[in-house]
């Protein structure tokens, strides 16, 4: 229903920031591997065609390739990284092993005649990840980038609507890198931008009336960003033929349980809170509902990728379940779209904009033995933690911010009486896509209230320590 542009996976590491990108530019973009056939490509229509980056080199014979006949189709193509040196490799061109690789941000001068660099600026910062290059474009291409190691950086012919590009332009590092994409879409794709989240939200309510009917809808209500924009979007649908299930399994934030009831007192659901023995008593249920978005569905283990999470139903229900379907609207859309979805639905802006909270919740934040008393430790210490930081107007700003209870305890002074209590770390970052992330500069005032509070008002809590690793190396989790 939507012009489509098709991001053609060959490994990549930005693969999923290069669909958001485009989507960012209004124009509906799926993943698919680079082992989809041709005949399934020319079905799909697409409007444009986007070659990702890859850790091949395009001159092996095990490395990942596609049919040249995709040339063929007259949909302009646009390969970034290791698809612009694939398409120098199936086009004539040559690709060799670099004496001088470059890695990071590096300065870039662009042909400004060309489609992709129209308007922008003659010379720029981009981020490069290569160890191979191209040494002679392909058949019929002309060079309008290089840098000072690369002798082409970009390439065009612009008669086959064919474009190459060696840096990133989809990573926030590469100046002017959305603009490229957009260049590209609009320019050379001619797209006219029909994607909304409005319309989306529209598509979505009725696709989900037709699959349901007047069957029943069961979800499992954790009350994170994205269960609570599906309850949001199926009461809009079906109404009180959704039973959401709310199971607090004591590893919930502080208070959490009752936030999430409330919040949800005026939507048209019917509500429990223990699972199997409540679902039992709602009778013949029809439909499972899951808050499976796209980067699951990717990580899943699509074509060649790594499974990085495998706890997603996204190959279907196993044979032994007694639902007839799932129910996954949200599917399609990227973290950042679900909660556009969210304020297009009228979902309370602090659900939509809620801190990420895990699916084990609090126990990966509590480091060695998981108690009772830690349990609540942490959510006294977090709770005080993100008051103060929305306190300070900080909480849009930091895009994840959380405690963690370490394992460690240290001498301190209470008064006259020596303590030996629980270090707690805080945690903040702030990132684009969460793939990288940097430590949040929190103001030392603020990080000096917080402390004072959680000291003096949480028991067995006598040392606070601010974590300043960025990702890499570290993770945003500690666990």
């Amino acid at each position: 229903m939507h012009e489509l542009v098709i991001v053609l996976d060959f490994g990549g590491q930005y693969n999923q920031l290069i669909a958001r990108r485009v989507r960012e530019c209004n124009v509906y973009c799926e993943v698919k591997s680079y082992k989809t056939s041709i005949e399934e490509i020319k079905a799909l229509n697409p409007v444009g065609i986007i070659f990702t980056g890859g850790p091949n080199s395009v001159y092996l014979e095990d490395s990942p390739t596609i049919s040249s006949e995709i040339f063929e189709l007259g949909v302009p193509v646009l390969g970034i990284c290791y698809g612009c040196q694939l398409m120098a490799h199936l086009t004539g061109g040559k690709v060799k092993s670099a004496q001088t690789s470059e890695y990071g941000k590096t300065v870039t001068y662009f042909d400004n005649n060309s489609l992709l660099f129209d308007k922008l600026p003659e010379k720029g910062v981009t981020w490069m990840s290569h160890t191979d290059y191209i040494s002679e474009p392909g058949e019929g291409f002309k060079i309008t980038a290089h840098t000072d190691n690369c002798p082409v950086a970009a390439m065009e012919n612009s008669e086959r609507k064919l474009y190459g590009i060696q840096p990133h332009p989809e990573v926030m590092h590469t100046e002017n890198g959305t603009a490229m994409l957009r260049n590209f879409l609009y320019n050379a794709c001619g797209c006219s931008g029909d994607w909304s989240m409005s319309s989306y939200a529209k598509t979505a309510i009725e696709q989900v009336r037709q699959k349901v009917g007047k069957g029943k809808v069961l979800l499992a209500l954790s009350g994170g960003v994205d269960s609570s924009v599906l309850a949001a979007l199926l009461s809009k649908a079906v109404g009180n033929q959704l039973t959401c299930i709310f199971v607090d399994h004591g590893l919930m934030r502080k208070n959490e349980g009752d936030e999430v009831e409330e919040a949800f007192a005026d939507w048209d659901v019917n509500f429990i809170r223990v699972f199997e023995d409540e679902a039992k008593k709602i009778g013949a249920v029809d439909f499972l509902a899951q808050g499976t978005i796209y980067p699951d569905v990717i990580e899943s283990g699509a074509g060649d990728a790594a499974v990085i999470k495998s706890h997603h139903n996204v190959g279907g229900l196993p044979d032994y379940v007694d639902f007839k379907d799932i129910v996954e609207p949200l599917r399609l859309l990227f973290k950042d779209e679900v909660r556009k979805l969210g304020m297009e639905l009228g979902l309370a802006d602090y659900l939509v904009w809620r801190q990420p909270f895990p699916g084990p919740g609090l126990a990966i934040r509590i480091i060695g033995d998981i108690t009772k008393e830690k349990v609540e430790i942490l959510q006294d210490a977090d709770a005080i933690f993100r008051e103060e930081i929305a306190n300070a107007g900080l909480d849009r700003d930091i895009n994840q911010y959380f405690a963690v209870l370490t394992s460690m305890r240290s001498v301190g002074v209470m008064g006259d009486f020596r303590t030996y209590d629980y270090t707690l770390a805080l945690r903040g970052v702030t990132t684009s896509d969460f793939m990288t992330a940097d430590f949040a500069r929190i103001p030392y005032d603020v990080l000096a209230k917080i402390s004072s509070r959680i000291v003096n008002e949480v028991k067995s809590i006598n040392r606070i320590v601010y974590d300043i690793t960025s990702k890499p190396p570290s993770t945003i989790e500690w666990e």
